[in-house]
């Protein structure tokens, strides 16, 4: 074959791989309005792979389309469809990461916190799925003490006393996240002014005040003043005053670590 020839040859077979290669990639996107948003997520190098919350930061995988989330990465069972947006307020949903790994076919995965029972249950989505950041806040709770802290990158920001679940109905120990801040109507009402709704839930109580008893951190207004603070008597959320709430409300955004200890 004549030089010219196979020159011809290879370029129109280089042209046919550059066309081929984001078809296929295309095609593994979910359909809906945010694959395009999604596929032009930026996937983490292998070097750089996010991990599980430091004392100094944490990464948060935002959902940009609803998308499965499995119990292995690539080919596990579909444990739920993460949606964009929470049911209560609508708030975008953005989940704790707690690992990532890297598959043959190239394509991060990532290990999240759910926000599902049993409590710490985790799923492996797509990165192309999402678009990640890193937060340098957290959120200490001690039932023993029964306080909560703020920190910035392992600074202590604020600490406030709580009142926590009575012994009939603890507050749930361990590692957590906010999942969605829901502002409420009235500073009066018995949930003060927001209410941070965490991937946590009670140990005992599955349906609770018309809802699945999942845990949060609120403010205190009418009855929820009868409790006094550092007091055990609630039914497992955390209620701190109004000032404080307010305070976690502006910095702990969805996807902050809870730490409950």
């Amino acid at each position: 074959m004549p030089r010219a020839s196979l020159a011809a040859v290879c370029i129109a077979l280089l042209a046919a791989l550059v066309t081929l290669a984001p078809a296929s990639a295309a095609a593994e996107l979910p359909a809906g309005p945010a694959s395009a948003r999604a596929a032009a997520a930026i996937t983490p190098r292998a070097a750089a792979l996010p991990g599980p919350p430091t004392v100094s930061s944490a990464w948060v995988a935002h959902i940009v389309t609803p998308t499965p989330a499995l119990s292995a990465p690539r080919h596990g069972r579909v444990k739920i469809t993460v949606p964009t947006s929470a049911a209560i307020y609508g708030a975008p949903v953005a989940l704790l990461v707690l690992g990532a790994r890297v598959t043959p076919d190239g394509t991060t995965w990532l290990r999240v916190l759910l926000p599902e029972r049993p409590n710490g249950i985790s799923g492996w989505i797509n990165s192309n799925y999402v678009e990640l950041t890193r937060t340098p806040w957290q959120v200490d709770v001690s039932v023993e003490a029964r306080t909560v802290s703020l920190l910035r990158a392992g600074r202590l920001v604020g600490r406030w006393q709580a009142v926590v679940g009575k012994p009939s109905t603890p507050t749930p120990r361990g590692l957590y996240a906010v999942y969605e801040r829901v502002p409420q109507p009235s500073p009066n009402d018995f949930f003060g002014t927001w209410a941070l709704l965490l991937t946590a839930f009670s140990p005992v109580l599955h349906d609770f005040d018309g809802g699945p008893g999942q845990v949060a951190i609120h403010g205190r207004g009418g009855a929820s003043l009868l409790d006094p603070l550092g007091s055990a008597r609630s039914h497992g959320c955390i209620r701190i005053d109004n000032s404080a709430i307010d305070v976690l409300a502006r910095d702990a955004s969805e996807g902050t670590p809870v730490e409950i200890g």
